[in-house]
């Protein structure tokens, strides 16, 4: 096991050179705007996943997502060369969800405005039910012992 600041250094890394190797060296036309959010490592440093998203429809994704697999011995050549470990790990391409959840959650926070907004609307024409003011006059101690 490797300490985990290490891998984490590491991960960087790997995600600046897949990144640099994206827009330098990968030319398949199949291949469209990425951009490299994240990389992670495991502890043994064997395994890397690489975190990416895709502007672009779902048949843009999928393209990269085939271009990536297909350049994946090309980047795992390049990382294996610049940070000069004994064991270059293998890399997983995965697509980040970040855009998708990001719209989601101001969905979530657009329909809350809207809620409180309906709310501060019937509170502000809502009158106190019972006696206005409850608290009028203050309790006295021989009121306690009765």
């Amino acid at each position: 096991m490797v300490d985990a600041a290490r891998a984490r250094k590491l991960a960087d890394r790997i995600q600046r050179i897949v990144a640099e190797m994206l827009e330098r060296r990968v030319k398949d036309p199949r291949l469209g705007f990425v951009t490299v959010t994240d990389a992670r490592l495991t502890n043994d440093l064997r395994d890397a996943t690489v975190y990416y998203t895709v502007f672009g429809s779902d048949e843009e994704k999928a393209g990269t997502a085939a271009a990536l697999e297909s350049a994946k011995g090309i980047i795992r050549t390049e990382v294996g060369r610049q940070t000069g470990l004994r064991h270059t790990p293998s890399l997983t391409f995965k697509s980040d969800d970040v855009q998708r959840n990001a719209e989601h959650i101001e969905t979530l926070l657009a329909q809350a405005r809207l809620s409180d907004a309906e709310v501060a609307q019937a509170a502000s024409a809502a009158t106190p039910a019972g006696d206005p003011d409850p608290y009028k006059e203050p309790r006295r101690p021989e009121d306690d012992e009765e």
